[in-house]
């Protein structure tokens, strides 16, 4: 059985640690990417311009990260990076940030390669991936809000972007350099029009998975379970199927700048 040390004259460098807490009644932000993901896609053969299984597995980690971290209220993810918000109020590690981002940074990284075989069970993990962390607090709702519609928009910026590139590249006959420079100083307008009169694609057609990205909250969900009934003195108990509402994390791909999304959903960002 371990026992507790005693002090010793050693225990003077603890005074060299920061303080690092968040400041209170602030949100919490944990936003963590994939560390040189352009070399690991590429070294794993992901689908260009998306891969729908690697994303999924983004999303199967984040979930399992909210499972374990039950104040985390809502999460956000797109092409190798996520992020989690802690609600105000949580007391969780103290609000250290270096403990907060640690732990969901280490945990998600695992789960990544826990899952790995489950999602890509015909292709070998060729080398530990890597992710770095960071943590912004947030004093209002609003603030998260545009948070959360800074990384929305950021993942549609680049999916138009990678789409138009990827066409050029895998169907119109053009080196990655020439895909550039086509690119080079174009608009929206310009590239919806590149896709649709080039390539017969209508970028609002494509999954929604790829151009809002993935957003996952708490929801309240209806479950059947079964539950023993009967008497205290009986010895045989009948099984009978009840009804009982339980928090479950969800995720959609659906737009989260507008407002329509937070008004469906007021207890992600409502009063803590």
């Amino acid at each position: 059985m371990a026992t507790k040390m005693a002090n010793s004259k050693y225990e003077y460098v603890k005074q060299f640690e920061t303080q690092d807490r968040c400041l209170p009644n602030c949100w919490i932000v944990i936003r963590l990417d994939g560390k040189n993901f352009h070399k690991f896609a590429t070294e794993h053969e992901f689908e260009k311009p998306n891969d729908e299984t690697a994303l999924k597995l983004m999303t199967a980690c984040a979930e399992h990260v909210m499972n374990e971290f039950k104040d985390i209220n809502v999460s956000y993810g797109q092409s190798d990076e996520y992020s989690f918000v802690f609600r105000k109020t949580t007391t969780q590690f103290s609000r250290r940030s270096s403990k907060l981002t640690t732990n969901i940074v280490s945990l998600f990284a695992s789960c990544y390669v826990f899952k790995w075989s489950e999602f890509f069970p015909d292709k070998k993990l060729k080398y530990p991936p890597g992710f770095d962390g960071r943590s912004v607090v947030y004093p209002s709702s609003q603030n998260i809000r545009d948070y959360l519609s800074w990384r929305q928009a950021d993942c549609h910026i680049n999916n138009l972007y990678n789409t138009c590139f990827w066409k050029l590249v895998q169907e119109g006959d053009c080196t990655p350099k020439q895909a550039e420079e086509k690119l080079k100083g174009t608009f929206s307008s310009d590239k919806n029009e590149l896709l649709f009169s080039q390539f017969k694609t209508n970028y609002n057609e494509l999954p929604q998975l790829y151009r809002k990205g993935t957003v996952l909250f708490r929801r309240k969900v209806e479950e059947k379970v079964m539950k023993p009934c009967g008497s205290k003195d009986s010895e045989v108990k009948e099984m009978k199927e009840v009804k009982r509402l339980r928090s479950r994390v969800v995720a959609q791909n659906v737009d989260i700048i507008s407002d329509d999304f937070w008004r469906l959903h007021p207890q992600i960002v409502g009063p803590q």
